[in-house]
């Protein structure tokens, strides 16, 4: 196998993480929705706490991505 095939196959498979992460983004924010709609009151307390999530969440798609491009070009 050509290396340059193999980087290829190899940033591929990194970029898998990607989809795990937009999984994640999704339900936080579902829950976040669904959590408001069964109390709106506590929509304050739960706000702080939902932007954390997104990015910790986002960051993974990040470090993927990050991953992927040093497999390509690295």
């Amino acid at each position: 196998m050509e290396i340059e095939a193999a980087k290829m196959i190899g940033a591929g498979l990194a970029t898998l993480g990607m989809i795990g992460a937009g999984l994640g983004v999704g339900q936080v924010w579902g829950s976040y929705f669904n959590a408001i709609a069964r109390n709106p009151a506590s929509k304050d307390e739960i706000g702080a706490n939902i932007w954390i999530g997104f990015a910790v969440t986002e960051a993974i798609a990040i470090f993927a991505l990050v991953v992927s491009l040093l497999i390509l070009f690295g």
